[in-house]
């Protein structure tokens, strides 16, 4: 949040003139570092000048030196002195609230903001500030207040209106965020603006305003083919993951946001893979390790690791939700470093601490990600794997974890990261999750007799195209009905309106509510098909729907994101549902949904892969322990990261059984290149 500093006033007393001199040769000084972001130097000199003169714009320069040199609990002794002596500087008690948000500390950034004198009326930049620590908080509502009373006094500024856009969004209005956004845009919003037209397409997405997707769309190209390759630069890269098909341009925006982040941190020294006989310390680093897909997936690899060879120690930066799953995740290793709230430089520092060999990240470039912690280079080899549906862009991560399917060797020139092949899938499951009984249809609204489509996506992954399909499903089979979740405010009205514009009636579309996993997987079970969507397919609920019994049904393209629903059916044994072209799409979903015989069989094949590789997380953990070891000694030897394709004798089978002449494989799971 960029702030106006005051200028230090002349002395009127000729007897103070010579202390103001020494005082203002020092700020001076700290100008001349802070001009070349030398912050730690301005910190010094504008501390001096303090000594010399109780003035408060040396003190306010110190905050705010602090706060850039990485020392924001400085930043607060510092605005605390200054409260001391001048109890009415308004700005002090802004910039104290910048420096507790550096430090993680949202709610001391409200006390702050909120112990201010009576007499003191807030400004812009501390009615901003508030906003930004209520929405920290997760306090939206008051959050929207302060950002709305922040504009009231200035109408102009750009990064108030982006900020109200984000609370709205996560209230849900995602129609209403984006014209936020829209218009902080049209303000300006500098070095940040690549990042904010790709936040604009992601919302218009989720608020299934295609035309309007559309046109951000083609904006944010225009505006990326400007830069030159390589620049960093804040970008979007998950928008680009999830809604654009083309890898080449995935590996671009990755390139810069990674080069961005490399570029605001300070690496610690580097530090050799060579070190003597023991286990070897294995570190994963999320703010997911609570209720969340990711933990869902991955907790019981985490609790089969072989304690004999790996050591293993979890870096939480997220939030303890106090849920079943945060309890388990937290009982599965041997070190859980509790780091909420921490600066990422100090989560970096304490991985260097314990001396990890292996750090795998499993954010990406995702909401509170942890790329500047891997910028920092903590480990000697740093892995990327499950967060992300695509490459990170950073050359410091050595590998990312994929599988034949979604990281096919010919790929590798869509990675910055060296391949490492999984032998079966990259994505692991929880044997011990329920499979509850599929309820009646009549407890979920939902008519008996139907044939069910089911689309349980986040709504940004339904496009045009898709939705022009499934209305031609539903055109083909008039007994059909499709059930979509209602995952945001907007979503309902818009769906209900665009499939009336293709001559559906709105009685044939069906909106469930977000549930409880246990819920959801009982209500999932009753759908006939699962219709995936591109160019970012199901990932953890394409996996909860074959758990289920469910059919998925998909399209490959040459992405991470379009490929993992394949990677899936090819686990179990169904490549016969995964489809190279949008005919063959529609062709395998109604001969699915016109013959009974073919769903029975579908099911039961289904219920035979209950114990299939795919859904037992203890094997998992042995073959990712054993691809960590190939990676780990490559390392010890001094060769540089590169493909490691997954072990000939681990592959599946990629094809199905011949139980039922409906299951004859009619599409091979390929690889595909870009040209």
């Amino acid at each position: 949040m960029a702030i106006d500093l005051p200028t230090p006033a002349t002395p009127p007393k000729a007897s103070a003139q010579k202390a103001w001199l020494k005082a203002h040769k020092h700020w001076l000084k700290g100008q001349d570092y802070a001009s070349r972001l030398q912050w730690g130097s301005a910190l010094s000199a504008f501390e001096q000048a303090c000594a010399w003169q109780s003035e408060p714009a040396y003190g306010i320069a110190a905050i705010h030196a602090a706060i850039k040199a990485g020392q924001s609990r400085r930043a607060v002794e510092v605005a605390l002195q200054l409260h001391s002596k001048h109890p009415m500087h308004l700005l002090a008690y802004t910039l104290e609230s910048h420096a507790w948000l550096a430090l993680g500390q949202p709610e001391e950034a409200v006390r702050t903001l909120h112990s201010m004198p009576s007499t003191l009326s807030k400004d812009h930049d501390a009615w901003l500030s508030l906003g930004v620590s209520l929405q920290r908080l997760r306090r939206h509502p008051e959050a929207v207040q302060a950002f709305m009373i922040a504009l009231t006094l200035r109408m102009d500024r750009a990064i108030a209106h982006f900020r109200l856009g984000m609370s709205f969004k996560d209230m849900g209005l995602k129609a209403e965020s984006a014209e936020c956004v829209r218009t902080a845009i049209t303000l300006g919003l500098g070095t940040s603006e690549l990042a904010a037209r790709a936040q604009l397409l992601f919302l218009e997405r989720e608020a299934c305003r295609w035309q309007h997707a559309h046109q951000a769309l083609e904006e944010l190209n225009a505006a990326l083919a400007l830069v030159r390759d390589g620049q960093p630069l804040e970008t979007g890269p998950f928008s680009h993951a999830v809604l654009v098909a083309d890898p080449l341009a995935q590996l671009k925006v990755s390139q810069h946001y990674a080069a961005h982040v490399q570029r605001s941190v300070q690496p610690l020294p580097k530090v050799s893979g060579s070190r003597g006989a023991g286990r070897i310390k294995l570190g994963y680093a999320s703010a997911d390790f609570h209720h969340h897909a990711t933990s869902q997936l991955m907790v019981q690899m985490l609790e089969s690791h072989d304690r004999n060879r790996f050591e293993v120690t979890l870096f939480s930066t997220g939030p303890d939700d106090g849920s079943a799953m945060r309890h388990r995740v937290r009982a599965s290793s041997e070190h859980f470093v509790d780091l909420h709230g921490k600066s990422l430089e100090w989560v970096a520092q304490q991985v260097r601490q314990r001396s990890i060999d292996i750090l795998v990240d499993l954010k990406g470039a995702t909401h509170d990600t942890l790329l500047p912690v891997f910028a920092c280079q903590p480990a000697p080899l740093q892995v990327t794997w499950l967060g992300f549906p695509g490459t990170t862009g950073a050359k410091y991560i050595d590998y990312i974890v994929g599988d034949p399917v979604v990281t096919p060797l010919c790929n590798a020139g869509h990675f910055s990261e060296a391949i490492a092949q999984m032998p079966v899938c990259y994505q692991p499951n929880d044997t011990n999750r329920p499979r509850p009984a599929v309820r009646h249809r009549s407890a979920w609204g939902v008519p008996e007799g139907a044939l069910l489509l089911c689309g349980f996506h986040q709504s940004y992954k339904i496009s045009t195209e898709v939705f022009d399909v499934w209305c031609r499903l539903l055109h083909a089979e008039p007994r059909a009905k499709l059930w979509l979740l209602q995952w945001n405010m907007n979503v309902q009205n818009a769906l209900l309106a665009a499939a009336s514009a293709r001559g559906i009636s709105g009685d044939r579309l069906l909106f469930a509510p977000v549930l409880p996993l246990e819920d959801h997987l009982s209500r999932l079970g009753c759908a006939d098909v699962y219709l995936d969507t591109w160019p970012c397919n199901a990932h953890t609920t394409a996996g909860e729907s074959l758990w289920m019994g469910v059919p998925v049904v998909t399209l490959i393209g040459s992405t991470f994101a379009q490929r993992v629903a394949a990677s899936l059916l090819n686990a179990v044994q169904m490549p016969q549902c995964v489809c190279d072209n949008v005919l063959a799409y529609e062709n395998k979903v109604l001969s699915i949904l016109r013959d009974e015989g073919v769903r029975h069989a579908l099911r039961k094949h289904l219920s035979q892969q209950q114990h299939s590789r795919l859904f037992d997380g203890r094997k998992f953990a042995k073959d990712f322990e054993a691809l960590l070891l190939r990676m780990w000694q490559l390392k010890l030897q001094g060769v540089q990261p590169r493909a490691l394709a997954a072990e000939a004798d681990s592959k599946p089978d990629e094809v199905c059984p011949e139980a039922n002449p409906c299951l004859h494989v009619t599409t091979q799971v390929s690889c595909t290149k870009t040209t």
